[in-house]
């Protein structure tokens, strides 16, 4: 194996690593391409989950468990962002044809579980894990990388899109994408009329184009490559021992 190898990174194995090696679980990192403010690149929520699966299963590798990451699917549900310029919409049945090809994959490689780290939060696989589930013998889960631990304790205001959070994760990982900081918009953003949507206990999509004017929701400006670090360390460490757990837990064993 080459020294700059990652052997937990399918894209970058090779067949002679593959074939040597039984791996208990694969990592899916799902994003999206949109816009995020003015300053960070459309394809922000798939370069955080890309990075956020790679580090945290290099650390599972390190903790005994055989992690393998598959390349990143860059496409999300965006129906309520269509027209702000190229952005790329698929539709949830279009995610489950594709998960099931996925699952195909898996089972002849003789891989067990998948874990789709997801990077967009127009992305909901409950309902698409529920129901491959029935056609399928490999374990499926999902997390929200940026739900693995708690924002307020590295940033004051993490914003909804593009705000503080995701900035700082950008000028941690690939500050080279991220405009300099006096082109940055406010992340002003609208709410709605209707007080069960802003309580959160009822639910409608927003109408992109109508609650931003800059595509953000969230100031950025405080945002810190410093406070980026320190957040994408703390969630890589907790999804890491995620996948050590559930990498070596039996799947006829899986309930107290």
């Amino acid at each position: 194996m080459s020294a700059l190898q990652r052997p937990w990174l399918l894209s970058e194995s090779t067949w002679e690593l593959v074939r040597e090696t039984r791996y208990d679980l694969a990592v899916l990192p799902w994003g999206a391409t949109e816009p995020h403010n003015l300053h960070l690149p459309f394809g922000t929520d798939t370069m955080e989950a890309e990075g956020v699966a790679a580090e945290a299963a290099r650390l599972a590798w390190d903790g005994g468990a055989r992690v393998v990451v598959l390349p990143a699917v860059p496409f999300g549900v965006n129906s309520t962002q269509l027209g702000l310029g190229p952005t790329l919409h698929v539709s949830p049945s279009t995610q489950l044809q594709l998960l099931f090809d996925v699952l195909r994959s898996l089972e002849a490689a003789e891989i067990p579980r998948l874990a789709i780290c997801n990077g967009h939060g127009g992305n909901d696989f409950k309902p698409l894990i529920r129901e491959a589930q029935l056609d399928s013998d490999v374990f499926l889960c999902t997390f929200d990388w940026w739900r693995a631990v708690d924002a307020r304790g590295f940033f004051d205001e993490p914003g909804d899109h593009a705000g503080e959070l995701e900035t700082s994760v950008m000028l941690a990982l690939r500050p080279d994408l991220v405009l300099p900081k006096g082109r940055w918009g406010t992340g002003a953003s609208r709410r709605f009329k209707v007080t069960g949507f802003n309580e959160g206990w009822a639910w409608a999509p927003r109408d992109w184009r109508a609650v931003t004017d800059d595509t953000g929701v969230g100031d950025p400006h405080a945002a810190t490559a410093d406070s980026g670090r320190a957040f994408l360390a703390a969630a890589c460490t907790r999804i890491a021992a995620f996948l050590v757990e559930l990498a070596s837990t039996a799947l006829d064993d899986l309930y107290e």
